[in-house]
């Protein structure tokens, strides 16, 4: 076997903590959102945009109300959500672009303030199951070539994440953005080099 042909097999996490699943990149968001806003899918533009600006674990995503995100008809640039899985504060951001895509689905949908942000629309539960948001980003990602075993909706979580810590190198920041207690939780989600990770907390404290 060539060289060029190992360097084609070897696995995205060559090196890194396993178990995690890839980020998008740059090329790949624009790629899926583009698809998205030919289609006038704008529930899907919406969950998309904001899964990535939030970079909240599908569980607190998907249970957002549109008082969490916006006051009356006017998203908020920033917004506090209390992470159910360690009852902590995390807050987040809303880019223009998001901030655009959440008022037009609000808009079109006519949900109120007290409704859930992504309500469900075909089983008894209130708002998108966990379940079902993993088969939209199978679906998102399907959909511009990529593997969809190796993305996932933990994807969602650390695009942001990680696209930020490749330009800043910022361990202490990226795991406040996360929510996370541990660093080593930020470390994993990143899925960053172990010595890496090291290095750059031990200049972080120094």
């Amino acid at each position: 076997m060539n060289a060029s042909a190992t360097a084609i097999l070897e696995p995205w996490n060559k090196g890194k903590l396993a178990g995690q699943k890839a980020p998008l990149r740059l090329k790949d968001i624009w790629a899926i959102r583009v698809r998205l806003q030919l289609a006038g899918k704008r529930r899907d533009l919406a969950l998309f945009d904001l899964a990535i600006d939030s970079k909240l674990r599908a569980s607190d995503l998907v249970t957002l109300r549109v008082r969490d995100i916006a006051h009356g008809k006017h998203v908020s640039p920033r917004a506090i959500v209390m992470q159910r899985k360690t009852q902590q504060p995390v807050q987040f951001e809303i880019s223009e672009q998001t901030s655009e895509a959440l008022a037009d689905w609000i808009q079109h949908a006519r949900l109120r303030s007290e409704n859930y942000l992504f309500p469900n629309r075909i089983s008894s539960s209130e708002h998108l199951s966990t379940r079902q948001y993993a088969r939209i980003v199978k679906a998102w990602v399907t959909s511009i070539g990529l593997d969809p075993t190796i993305y996932g909706t933990h994807t969602m979580r650390r695009t942001k994440a990680s696209l930020i810590y490749r330009r800043t190198r910022n361990l202490r920041a990226v795991q406040l953005l996360l929510g996370h207690t541990k660093l080593e939780s930020t470390v994993r989600y990143l899925g960053i080099e172990v010595d890496d990770a090291l290095e750059m907390a031990e200049r972080t404290e120094a």
